[in-house]
């Protein structure tokens, strides 16, 4: 594992007197998705009219096993919207949730809905994937089948 690797390097340059045992309890793959998905730029614009500016990509969440899992099970771009705080100390004993960020995260959902709601099409208008056929839109579910667009756009 390159975790362990790294910390064991990291320790041996220490030359410390201690020992040091790395268990790893638990591990999930990770997730990482493409900022310039319609998906992501649906999120972003409702993101931006509820806080006023731009999402900050951080890369959070990367490791919340689910997201991977649904992605992989769907075969469609997942997105996470913004709901917390940095300070909320997530699943801490002391972990917190502000009022303004439950109120602002239905914004966000809301809008973030409404958004997608005007994308034009069952494909985001820049994909290069073949488009459902009339028969096709008519089946159930075909609408969401129309985004498992992964093509580079």
């Amino acid at each position: 594992n390159q975790v362990t690797k790294h910390l064991n390097k990291v320790f041996a340059d220490l030359k410390s007197p201690n020992k040091m045992e790395v268990t790893m309890l638990h591990s999930a793959p990770s997730w990482l998705s493409d900022p310039k998905h319609p998906n992501f730029e649906a999120a972003a614009r409702a993101t931006e009219k509820v806080y006023g500016s731009l999402p900050d990509y951080t890369r959070e969440g990367g490791c919340i096993p689910i997201t991977s899992a649904f992605e992989e099970a769907t075969q469609m771009n997942v997105c996470l919207l913004p709901v917390g705080a940095c300070d909320d100390m997530a699943h801490s004993q002391n972990e917190k949730y502000n009022k303004s960020n439950l109120i602002n995260g239905v914004k966000v959902l809301g809008l973030y809905l409404h958004e997608l709601g005007k994308m034009k099409g069952p494909k985001p208008s820049k994909c290069r994937c073949v488009e459902l056929t009339e028969e096709e839109l008519m089946e159930p579910g075909a609408f969401l089948r129309g985004f498992k667009c992964k093509c580079v756009m």
